[in-house]
């Protein structure tokens, strides 16, 4: 069965909101006498203070989003992050930043129409951008420290779905997202430990999740992995020759989509 916004599979809800405080305090625990210059791989450029400095900022940036219920682009991103002078107090603000969050959760409706850079044009759109904001900088943490990330199955799937569905509108970010067109061409992603199927179809003037498309619908190319693994994948935090995941089809086309599909 394949819902109104694209996604085929379970539709178990996921509690953004609380999992974003599940999240962060993964986070924070990861952290525990860890270094603040440890590279981090998976982020070109970042040390572990890097990582945690940007995953704070954007739950308090969010959040100050959400405060003032904003109906336009926000011209400035500037915002009160009340930053530790020192590396021992970053566990805490990160802490204190999802308290931050789940403040500004109690006093927006999550039904509140608001402007978001994505589909969804409601408050709930800034909850679910953040946990997958915070999840996956969490997972990035792991890496760097040499721990193994573990990602609950019904997240993963809601995330490859919330990353597929508002990548059309992330070209003021991702301009590179604008190369994905083509002749009626199809990628498919399909989770291989339960149900999850995702079609994304490439057009002359765009791309997008094709909500009609069964799941027996052939595709051009077919990738093929956990659900865990595939939300990895389409981040950018899992290399497609990986042996997580597997794919066929037509080469060019799955060269063209992970080419221009980060952000």
């Amino acid at each position: 069965m394949i819902s109104p916004d694209g996604h085929a599979g379970e539709a178990t809800p996921v509690d953004h909101r609380a999992a974003i405080a599940v999240e962060t305090a993964r986070l924070v625990a990861a952290l525990e006498n860890a270094d603040a210059a440890t590279a981090v791989p998976s982020c070109p450029g970042w040390t572990l203070e890097d990582l945690v400095r940007h995953t704070g900022s954007v739950q308090r940036w969010f959040s100050a989003l959400l405060h003032a219920r904003v109906q336009e682009p926000p011209r400035t991103r500037d915002v009160d992050l009340r930053l530790p002078d020192r590396w021992d107090g970053y566990a805490d603000w990160m802490a204190e930043s999802a308290t931050v969050a789940a403040e500004a959760f109690a006093a927006t409706d999550p039904d509140l129409p608001m402007w978001a850079w994505g589909v969804d044009q409601h408050a709930r759109f800034w909850a679910r951008r953040m946990l997958f904001e915070t999840l996956l900088h969490r997972v990035d943490a792991d890496l760097a420290l040499g721990l193994r990330p573990t990602i609950d199955r019904a997240t993963a799937v809601d995330g490859i779905d919330e990353f597929l569905v508002n990548l059309p509108f992330a070209t003021s970010f991702a301009p590179r997202v604008a190369n994905l067109r083509g002749p009626d061409l199809t990628v498919r992603f399909r989770a291989t430990d339960g149900d999850g199927d995702w079609l994304v179809r490439l057009r002359p003037d765009g791309f997008g999740l094709d909500p009609a498309a069964a799941a027996t619908e052939p595709a051009d190319a077919t990738v093929r992995g956990t659900a865990a693994d595939l939300l990895l994948l389409v981040y950018g935090r899992l290399r497609r020759d990986a042996e997580a995941v597997t794919h066929d089809g037509d080469e060019e086309l799955l060269n063209l989509w992970f080419d221009n599909s980060a952000f």
